[in-house]
Order: structure tokens, then C-alpha cells, then sequence
């Protein structure tokens, strides 16, 4: 596991905190989906980019 692929995922997973957040504040539901789609991009490219 290299820096920028643990990096990615842990931005991946404080976008997924928000997101948790923003919905419990009911805030927009076009702000919430795109807050989803970042963590999800996030957290799919540290996965790709693993070294194993």
C-alpha cells in the first residue's frame, strides 16, 4: 500500500462522515450526491491503486 492510495481512502472515508452528517442536517439532496460520488471515486482509486 503505497501514501497517495492511503490517502484517497481516508479522504474517501471522511467524505462517507459528511455525508452520514449532512443527512442527519437534511441538507440538499444534490449536495449529498455529489459528496457520494466524490467518496465513492475516492475510495474505488486508492482500491485500484494498491500495490500488493
Amino acid at each position: 500500500m503505497n501514501g497517495l492510495s492511503t490517502i484517497l481512502i481516508v479522504v474517501g472515508l471522511f467524505f462517507v462522515g459528511g455525508i452520514i452528517s449532512f443527512v442527519k442536517q437534511k441538507m440538499p439532496t444534490s449536495l449529498i450526491t455529489l459528496m457520494s460520488l466524490g467518496a465513492a471515486l475516492c475510495i474505488v482509486t486508492g482500491l485500484l491503486q494498491m500495490e500488493v
